[in-house]
């Protein structure tokens, strides 16, 4: 089960730019709640606890229920703007869940087992190719990521969507097979190779050469010494 945290929140009796500014100078960050085929709700939750959620990683993927004067809300966070010179978030966009339905999430893509990679004993590196991966699932079985396990994985090895289990219940939005995760060769691993393969088909050096045929007529005797 996904863990729901919980928010606490009031009403905001106007909105527009003034109102917002207003509310950020009492130390809180202006809200919306909307979705569920009901009227969106002006909010305003606590700076310093909204701005620790979003830093504490996995904001967007988190449910959360906002306590207003004791009714909650079930809700999602769906995005947040920052302030582009102090960076404290100044609006956060959360979307109401309704029961039964499905939301589509961004989880983030993480490798597992690494050290049990062939191609990365062998120098090679791991490549996050698809670093979030869109999915489709229930808000409560919102995985925290997808890991993917490189073990047994060679250079120029891939993994691919179509070789993850995904839990149950969730579903990939993209239909094409994404690759997930490369193992990338090390500098002048091209140029090893290339040496080696020519190594291999050009003759072993220093072989001795084969025996010339007999003369026709048969060996002769060395003449005998007087």
């Amino acid at each position: 089960m996904t863990t729901v945290k919980e928010i606490k929140a009031t009403l905001r009796p106007k909105a527009g730019k003034g109102a917002a500014r207003s509310v950020r100078r009492e130390g809180r960050t202006p809200a919306v709640i909307y979705g569920a085929n009901e009227a969106p709700l002006a909010i305003a939750v606590d700076h310093i606890d909204i701005r620790t959620k979003i830093y504490a990683g996995h904001f967007l993927t988190t449910l959360y229920d906002i306590d207003i004067d004791g009714k909650k809300h079930r809700v999602i966070p769906r995005d947040y703007q920052l302030d582009p010179v102090k960076d404290f978030p100044i609006h956060i966009d959360f979307m109401r869940l309704a029961p039964g339905s499905l939301i589509r999430v961004n989880v983030p893509v993480h490798v597992i087992n690494s050290d049990q990679s062939p191609g990365v004993k062998r120098g090679g590196a791991v490549n996050i190719v698809t670093h979030s991966l869109p999915l489709r699932c229930p808000p409560d079985r919102i995985p925290q990521s997808i890991e993917v396990d490189v073990t047994g994985l060679e250079i120029n090895s891939s993994k691919h969507l179509s070789d993850i289990q995904l839990p149950e219940g969730v579903k990939p939005v993209a239909r094409e097979d994404m690759t997930l995760v490369t193992i990338v060769p090390p500098s002048g691993y091209g140029e090893e190779t290339k040496s080696a393969e020519a190594a291999a088909a050009a003759p072993a050096a220093g072989a001795p050469a084969a025996a010339a045929p007999a003369a026709a007529g048969g060996d002769k005797k060395p003449a005998e010494k007087k």
